[in-house]
């Protein structure tokens, strides 16, 4: 009877469902565009899930949604322009908020990879004279890029006009409804408004060199309550962009892109995939372009309200966290 009961066991054993470990949930707010490609590629390879991490999207309408939520502590994660952290880090942001921010930037994305798109009928700067361009927020984001490849393209303020329309894949669908001129738009959506008849104007690291567009962003206090999440996150982030970059996966990256972004064909993805992981688009490892945050700081403090002159990048990046990864700890 003995021997049968341990028989027993040992088949059920065999056969009983494998014990998943629970895995802690992450909020993580972030703007349309690909270059969200690499939480995408983690969570469909299960990277994140990997460190014991659910990481969930919300897609954000604007900067000001973000950030606001962000600092109240509706989300835990931002992936967003480091010009926000810094505007509201300086009080020089665009929405109201009922708390105290303590923001700061853990590791890089992007090297902003900002085109201006313009209607067809725009042919250069003088065109642009008398008219709308659409921004996310106005003394937020990517506006201060914006004036800048506006100001070298021999425009004064006053010449032209901004207003506010959204985060990228809200000003896109501005631009294809011809409510605005132009506005600065980022790969893939640059690529599909070309592949629609819109051009390419500009392209804003011609005129800027060295800059940092997108980092995660989180609030020091719950970084400092919530480390090995935040460690986990850099770490699945990481083995995304690894992932990615390895050129065998690309047919396979691409339908994870036209997966998740409305209107992706499969030759427009070959070429996203082409941009972002090139020169200029993804920083390889997810680290920060100190010379790229300093620029985002020399334009702050160019066109930022109330005046201020902004020149320490560590003010608002820690990379405590992004080292802990890097190491497996």
């Amino acid at each position: 009877m003995r021997r049968v009961s341990i028989v027993l066991v040992v088949a059920l054993g065999l056969i009983a469902p494998a014990v998943v470990a629970a895995q802690e949930k992450l909020e993580v707010i972030v703007f349309p565009g690909g270059f969200n490609w690499p939480i995408w590629a983690a969570q469909d390879k299960g990277l994140f899930a990997r460190e014991g991490l659910e990481v969930r999207l919300t897609p954000t309408p604007s900067s000001m949604f973000q950030l606001k939520s962000l600092i109240e502590g509706k989300f835990e994660i931002g992936m967003t322009a480091i010009d926000n952290v810094v505007a509201y880090q300086e009080g020089q942001g665009e929405a109201e908020i009922t708390v105290t921010p303590d923001l700061f930037a853990f590791m890089g994305g992007d090297r902003g990879g900002l085109r201006l798109m313009v209607q067809p009928d725009i042919h250069g700067y003088p065109d642009l004279k008398g008219k709308e361009l659409s921004v996310d927020a106005l003394t937020t984001g990517y506006a201060f890029v914006l004036r800048k490849v506006l100001e070298r393209g021999g425009l004064k303020d006053g010449d032209y006009s901004l207003v506010r329309a959204g985060g990228t894949l809200q000003r896109w669908e501005a631009l294809k409804e011809g409510k605005h001129a132009g506005t600065l738009l980022t790969t893939p959506f640059d690529l599909l408004a070309e592949a629609a008849g819109f051009r390419r104007l500009a392209n804003a690291a011609d005129v800027l060199g060295a800059y940092q567009g997108l980092v995660g962003a989180t609030r020091r206090s719950w970084a400092a309550a919530n480390s090995a999440k935040l460690v986990g996150f850099v770490r699945g982030f990481r083995s995304g962009l690894d992932w990615l970059f390895d050129a065998a996966n690309k047919p396979e990256a691409v339908a994870i892109l036209q997966k998740n972004v409305r209107g992706m064909t499969a030759d427009l993805g070959g070429k996203t995939y082409d941009v972002l992981l090139g020169p200029g688009g993804f920083a390889r490892t997810a680290a920060i372009d100190v010379e790229g945050v300093r620029t985002v700081l020399a334009l702050r403090s160019q066109y930022a309200r109330p005046q201020k002159s902004l020149s320490d990048p560590a003010r608002y990046v820690d990379l405590t966290y992004y080292e802990r990864a890097k190491e497996g700890r």
